[in-house]
């Protein structure tokens, strides 16, 4: 019995040894997780019972468990290579055969789609819809869309305006009216500029002209390209501008908005709100008096110029940096990837666009994996059902994108375990030798 004994100590050493071995060579593995070998006691035993002086036969492997420990999370300043910071499995798919991974070195193969490092199976997530929202609860191939981004026209555009309550008075009524010129600096108080785009995506510039009319009263004249939007082409020469009244309290708040209405019946004359609209502009240029369409248009719903920030101190007039919501037809340049997992594509038009979110896996019995090599792991019964949902949603951790995760081999613990499986091998090959050399004893007695 001693033999069998020393025999399974050996077998059980020589296991030990390679676990470790693997641990060491995969040091540097990025997703790696630790094996430990795990190991329990040989009994024999009758019918009746193993009894109270029964002799262990020996030691047999009983497990080899992976360690899902988090591993160290290291910058490579690639975008697509991944790191989960907590629990989760980025799930891949090969033709439908699913696996799980905490290795986030991705690829874009030829066709766009984001796979793992051979181009054999492809990340999945969630996808998004035309406006680039989510859409949940279906696992889908993450592909990077490299198409432009097409354009907006503006539709609203905002600012924070102050009106200095001590401006001069521009006299624009009476014998000693001042008519408005935009090229003459003497007929206005201030002007300010505001890019604004067409359906096309070409850019134009709405110009505002401030007049100070009389007490905590102004006038603005709004012009696109430098003629005056109501005109609907015409020439500008030939149509004056509608100019809006502001009117403002003692405090120097705005009270209203007042805009003489072009709008047929039954549209209020004028139109009071604390807004100006522009519903009559057609993008096109004036060259040598005569106004030439460029083929876009303006936005159906027109667009509004939102007033109501505006207020009336003894301060410089002046304007916060305005802010619209049209955009030129946009080239992608770059990808950025949240916390979240969802990948944004960035465009020359300084505008970003989700086309995408990484789902994570996890399972209630991690250990239960099987490994199938790659750094990759398939389901099992032993491991459960994986659940599906987005990075940082309820234990799941989150994703780190331009990082890694390192393997989680503590190397000088898997050193101090090489020098004790070699001992335990060496201690049972002594076991082995001892009980030859009592057998020769033995025999030479006899």
């Amino acid at each position: 019995m001693s033999f069998n004994i020393g025999l399974s100590g050996l077998y059980a050493a020589n296991k030990q040894l390679d676990v470790t071995g693997n641990n060491i060579a995969n040091v540097a593995t990025a997703g790696f997780k630790s094996s430990r070998a795990e190991f329990e006691d040989v009994y024999s035993a009758t019918r009746l019972g193993s009894g109270s002086k029964v002799i262990g036969n020996g030691v047999r492997l009983a497990n080899v468990s992976q360690q899902f420990t988090q591993g160290d999370i290291n910058n490579t300043g690639n975008v697509l290579d991944m790191g989960i910071n907590g629990s989760g499995f980025f799930t891949m798919s090969n033709n439908g055969s699913v696996s799980y991974t905490r290795a986030g070195t991705f690829k874009v193969d030829n066709a766009g789609y984001i796979t793992n490092t051979d181009y054999t199976s492809r990340l999945q997530g969630y996808g998004v819809d035309a406006n680039g929202k989510i859409i949940n609860g279906v696992l889908t191939d993450l592909k990077i869309d490299t198409s432009n981004l097409a354009p907006k026209s503006t539709s609203l555009v905002t600012s924070s305006i102050n009106l200095n309550s001590t401006a001069s008075v521009i006299v624009d009524t009476g014998t000693n009216a001042v008519k408005f010129d935009p090229s003459k600096l003497e007929t206005y108080t201030k002007s300010f500029s505001t890019p604004i785009y067409d359906t096309q995506g070409n850019s134009h510039v709405m110009d505002q002209y401030v007049v100070k009319t009389g007490e905590n009263t102004w006038k603005v004249y709004t012009l696109v390209d430098g003629r005056n939007p109501d005109a609907a082409g015409s020439d500008p020469t030939k149509v004056d501008p509608v100019a809006s009244t502001l009117t403002f309290d003692s405090s120097g708040n705005l009270l209203q908005v007042s805009t003489p209405s072009t709008l047929p019946a039954p549209a209020p004359n004028p139109i009071i709100s604390s807004d100006l609209k522009l519903t009559g502009w057609v993008p096109g240029k004036v060259v040598n008096g005569t106004f030439t369409p460029n083929g876009a248009s303006a936005n159906t719903a027109g667009i509004t110029i939102s007033m109501a920030k505006t207020t009336q101190y003894n301060a410089d007039t002046a304007r916060s940096i305005p802010t619209q919501d049209g955009y030129a037809t946009g080239q992608i340049t770059n990808l950025t990837i949240d916390g979240t997992g969802t990948l944004f594509a960035n465009f020359s038009n300084n505008q970003s666009k989700a086309i995408g979110q990484v789902a994570l896996a996890s399972f209630t019995n991690e250990q239960g994996l099987q490994a199938i090599g790659g750094t990759s792991w398939k389901e099992t019964f032993a491991s459960g059902i994986p659940g599906y949902d987005a990075p940082e949603t309820g234990t799941l951790g989150s994703v780190v994108s331009n990082s890694l995760e390192e393997s989680n081999v503590n190397l000088t613990n898997e050193l101090v375990d090489l020098i004790k499986g070699q001992s335990n091998y060496q201690a049972n090959a002594k076991t082995i030798s001892t009980q030859s050399t009592i057998m020769q004893t033995i025999i030479q007695m006899t």
